[in-house]
């Protein structure tokens, strides 16, 4: 039998958080997958659903707490992280993060691989990394190798469609006496809105490209609310506002997809990854040419073990690694990666009204701050964020009890 030692896991714990408020935002100033339905804006409800994330911890016999969430703005992760995977890592020390990765893995593979289990094992994955690094003082950057950057430029990341341009104009322009010189706006229109979505469209794209100039970098999402022939035709439309990437206009399942907007449109680069998950679903998009931009959030793609493994794909394809927002999860990847890898950084600045993605400037403390245009690493151990309480008990959708051994 295995001695034990103070470093084992002996406890987990999971929680439901809601949205600080309904993210008409989302609703309102975003084409979406949904947007194809007639009741897309108007759902009481919201098509987000009521679940923000799920916070995990794990406790180690020794006393240390380690925290994470699990991501894709849902709730579902809570009951594979009680019902399968706590019973599987309980007793494991939080320094063994590979046999941690692959017990949780291969305990839920068969209904697994993708959505709420790999989103519950990033959670886990990345709690067990916090752990280890407060047990030891040191950031999880550092029990990946040390600081591969000492800052990392930001593109920030807001710029919901608005109806009112000139609010538009004035945000883009308040992001530049910030000192950012890379953004990216979100489309509001998809195929569902006809000929004048199309044109408003180029309207929203038209009115920040003249506000910042040639010079800044813009990018756009369209939350996977295009079709193939909408994405080739707007690819045209917009050539000349020079896009440095459009994000995610197609199912994050259509590799093929996009693939060939790849090839039909060479002058055009697309960003998708947001939506997948594990180093299979990244080595498939690298190996069908996909992509021009790999767009992880390590909370939902298999944490920092896991995370560290699609890094190493992305060096060797040499396909930019830029994950999804600037949270604590994501940073220790980025940073522990030099500049070939990971280039910049998705930020998501502290803003109100909040979409649900700026929420953790309000669930966690720690976060770093961006300056002129760039931001550094977590200080603090592990993760180097620590969960507000206060906030996490307001938004509290369902409570968890500690699961011991």
């Amino acid at each position: 039998m295995t001695p034990t030692t103070a470093d084992d896991i002996v406890a987990v714990r999971s929680r439901v958080i809601g949205f600080a408020e309904a993210p008409t935002t989302l609703r309102r100033n975003l084409v979406t997958n949904t947007s194809l339905f007639d009741d897309a804006a108007s759902k009481p409800g919201g098509w987000m659903g009521p679940a923000f994330c799920t916070v995990v911890e794990v406790e180690t016999r020794g006393g240390a707490r380690g925290l994470a969430t699990a991501g894709g703005f849902n709730g579902a992760a809570k009951q594979v992280v009680d019902d399968y995977l706590a019973d599987v890592v309980l007793g494991q020390s939080v320094r063994n993060h590979e046999i941690i990765w692959q017990r949780m893995y291969r305990a839920t593979v068969r209904f697994g691989r993708r959505g709420p289990a790999i989103a519950g094992l990033s959670a886990v994955d990345l709690a067990a990394w916090d752990a280890h690094g407060k047990i030891d003082g040191r950031t999880v950057i550092d029990l990946l190798g040390g600081p591969a950057q000492e800052r990392v430029p930001c593109y920030v990341s807001r710029l919901y469609a608005l109806e009112d341009l000139d609010q538009l104009a004035e945000e883009a322009k308040g992001y530049l006496d910030q000192g950012f010189t890379s953004l990216k706006q979100r489309f509001g229109f998809g195929p569902a809105d006809g000929r004048e979505g199309v044109k408003r469209n180029i309207e929203l794209i038209r009115t920040v490209r003249e506000v910042v100039g040639s010079d800044v970098e813009l990018a756009a999402d369209a939350y996977m609310g295009w079709d193939h022939a909408y994405a080739f035709e707007m690819a045209h439309r917009l050539r000349e506002f020079n896009l440095s990437w459009i994000e995610e206009p197609l199912m994050p399942h259509d590799t093929a997809g996009y693939a060939e907007l790849r090839r039909r449109v060479p002058w055009q680069r697309w960003s998708f990854g947001e939506h997948s998950y594990t180093k299979w679903d990244f080595a498939e998009l690298i190996s069908a040419q996909a992509t021009d931009i790999l767009q992880p959030d390590m909370n939902r793609a298999g944490g920092v073990t896991e995370g560290r493994k699609i890094a190493a794909l992305a060096e060797v394809s040499g396909v930019p690694l830029v994950p999804h927002s600037n949270e604590a999860h994501n940073l220790a990847i980025t940073f522990s990666q030099g500049s070939q890898v990971c280039p910049i950084v998705e930020y998501f600045p502290d803003v109100e009204p909040d979409t649900g993605n700026e929420l953790f400037w309000r669930l966690f403390d720690g976060n770093p701050v961006a300056s002129e245009g760039y931001i550094r690493a977590p200080e603090g151990p592990g993760l180097g964020v620590s969960l507000n309480e206060e906030v996490a008990a307001n938004l509290l959708v369902r409570d968890g009890e500690w699961i011991r051994r």
